[in-house]
């Protein structure tokens, strides 16, 4: 995993994470490693592998069960949730930018429409 210098390295992880419950490479309530296996994984230190499971704590994405380790919330759809979730995010974004660059809906919608089938295609 390539970091970039602009974001706290935890908050990619924590992101990278998310990604893999959203793609389902994680499932819901499946094990994850321990700290120190999640430092060597990503290449980080385990005070930061510590880190990233206590932001993913905070957002209610795991918990941890005392000797037993940190496991994925069992909760029912949050794959589908995180991905609506993104998402929306990346829409506001794409919106705000077409915004600031002075376009109508209109063009918005011709250009994505264009822009997703040269994709498809």
């Amino acid at each position: 995993m390539e970091f970039s210098a602009s974001i706290p390295i935890y908050l990619q992880v924590v992101a990278e994470i998310k990604r893999l419950l959203m793609s389902g490479e994680l499932k819901p309530g499946e094990k994850l490693w321990s700290a120190r296996d999640m430092a060597v994984r990503y290449k980080i230190n385990p005070n930061t592998a510590a880190r990233v499971y206590k932001e993913l704590e905070l957002q209610k994405l795991c918990f941890t069960k005392r000797g037993l380790g940190t496991f994925l919330t069992e909760e029912e759809g949050i794959a589908e949730r995180l991905r609506k979730e993104k998402a929306e995010q990346l829409l506001d974004e794409f919106i705000d930018a077409f915004l600031g660059l002075g376009y109508t809906k209109e063009e918005m919608q011709d250009f994505f429409n264009t822009e997703f089938q040269k994709k498809v295609n």
